[in-house]
C-alpha cells in the first residue's frame, strides 16, 4: 500500500456521478486514505448521501455552463469563478494530493483549481460519448479514466486509462431473491419487473410500462421518481403486484428481487445492471447531450444483454408484447451476457491510478 493521502472527489449532481464517487472512496478508505467528497446542493446528492454516515460530503455551488453565445455566460463565469475559488480553499485547508471528478458539472471547478495548485488530478467518464463539461475538464487533468473502450477516442489530447465504472459496495453482494422481495412485499415466485424511469423525463415511460404490464402475470416494482410519484400512484390504483416508490435506498434488494428491467441507459445505471446479471429494455431519455444514452445502450444491445428502444417507439402495447414473449431462457441468456459486461475491480483499479 502506498502512503496515506488525501483525496478530493468531486462527484453529485445525478445518482450516475456520486454512487460511483462513493465507490471509489470506499476502495481508498479501506487502503488507509482520506478522502472528501464534494457534492452539489441538489436535494438528490443529499438524499443519496445520507445512507453513508461513514464518508465526509462537502457541498458546492457547481453550476451548469449555458450555451457559450448566450446572455448567461456573464452570470456563469463569476460564478464559476467564486466557486473555483471556494475549491481551492477547501483544497488548500484539507492539504489534498490528488484531485478525482467523477464527471459531470460538479467536477470541472475542483479539478481546475487542484491542477492550478499542481496536484495530480484526473476526470473520469463513464458513457460511451462523454459529456462536453469532461471534455472541457480533460484538458486540466494528468489522465482521463473512462468506463467503455468507445470513449477513449473523444480525448485524443489526454493520456486515457480504461477503469471501467465502479459501483456501490453494498451491490457487489446481492441479498437472496427471498430476501429481497420481502423488503418490497412482493412474491418470490412471481416474475418481476423493475423499473427506473430516471428523475428526469420519465411520464412518458412510467406510462407505457404501467399501461402494458396489466394481464402479464408480472409484478413490478417501480421506481417512478419524485416528480411523477403522486400521477403514477393515481394510475396504478390499487393494483396488486404493484409496487411504485418515488425513490429507493435498497437497490441491492431491488436488483435481487428482479428479473427483467425497464430503465434509462445512464452509464452508471448500466454498470449495476450489469453487476446484477439483470436484463433490460433500455430507453434512452431522448434529451441528452449528444444523445451518450443511445451510445451507451447499443453497446448493451450489441453484446445481447438488452433490448434498446427509443421513447417515441414505446408504448403500453410494445412493453406489454415484450413481456408476453420473453422466456425463462431467453432472460437467462442475457443475464449471462448483462454480467460478462462487469467490470469486477473498476474501484481498485481507480484506486490504483490514484496511488500511482
Amino acid at each position: 500500500m502506498s502512503d496515506p493521502l488525501k483525496v478530493i472527489i468531486a462527484c453529485g449532481g445525478t445518482g450516475g456521478h456520486l454512487f460511483p464517487g462513493i465507490a471509489v472512496a470506499q476502495e481508498l478508505e479501506l487502503r488507509g486514505h482520506q478522502v472528501l467528497l464534494l457534492i452539489s446542493e441538489k436535494k438528490v446528492d443529499a438524499r443519496a448521501s445520507e445512507k453513508y454516515s461513514k464518508l465526509r460530503f462537502e457541498t458546492v455551488n457547481a453550476i451548469v455552463k449555458p450555451p457559450t453565445l448566450s446572455l448567461k455566460m456573464i452570470s456563469f463565469l463569476w460564478k464559476l469563478r467564486k466557486t473555483i475559488k471556494h475549491c481551492g480553499a477547501i483544497i488548500k485547508r484539507e492539504n489534498a494530493d490528488v484531485v478525482l471528478g467523477m464527471g459531470g458539472f460538479t467536477s470541472y471547478p475542483p479539478v481546475f483549481a487542484g491542477s492550478r495548485k499542481g496536484l495530480r488530478s484526473y476526470v473520469h467518464d463513464s458513457n460511451a460519448i462523454p459529456g462536453r463539461s469532461n471534455l472541457m475538464t480533460a484538458k486540466r487533468c494528468t489522465a482521463v479514466l473512462v468506463g467503455l473502450d468507445e470513449a477513449a477516442s473523444h480525448f485524443p489530447g489526454s493520456k486515457v486509462i480504461r477503469t471501467g465504472t465502479p459501483v456501490r459496495d453494498e451491490l457487489e453482494n446481492l441479498p437472496s431473491r427471498e430476501e429481497a422481495c420481502k423488503t418490497f412485499g412482493l412474491d418470490p415466485a412471481k416474475k418481476t419487473l423493475l423499473v427506473m424511469g430516471g428523475s428526469q423525463g420519465a411520464r412518458h415511460l412510467n406510462e407505457a410500462v404501467a399501461g402494458g404490464t396489466e394481464g402479464t402475470g408480472w409484478q413490478v416494482l417501480h421506481l417512478a421518481g419524485q416528480a411523477d410519484f403522486d400521477r403514477l400512484s393515481a394510475q396504478v390504483g390499487d393494483r396488486r403486484g404493484y409496487k411504485v416508490l418515488a425513490f429507493c435506498s435498497e437497490m441491492a434488494a431491488a436488483y435481487a428481487a428482479s428479473d427483467f428491467c425497464v430503465a434509462r441507459s445512464g452509464a452508471s445505471s448500466l454498470t449495476e445492471l450489469s453487476h446484477a446479471g439483470l436484463p433490460a429494455l433500455l430507453v434512452p431519455y431522448p434529451f441528452a447531450a449528444d444523445d451518450h444514452q443511445t451510445a451507451n445502450a447499443r453497446v448493451y444491445e450489441k453484446a445481447g444483454a438488452a433490448v434498446l428502444r427509443q421513447q417515441k417507439e414505446l408504448d403500453s402495447d410494445v412493453v406489454h408484447g415484450m413481456l408476453a414473449e420473453l422466456t425463462e431462457e431467453h432472460t437467462a441468456i442475457m443475464s449471462n451476457a448483462m454480467k460478462a459486461l462487469a467490470d469486477a475491480d473498476a474501484a481498485a483499479q481507480i484506486a490504483n491510478v490514484i496511488e500511482g
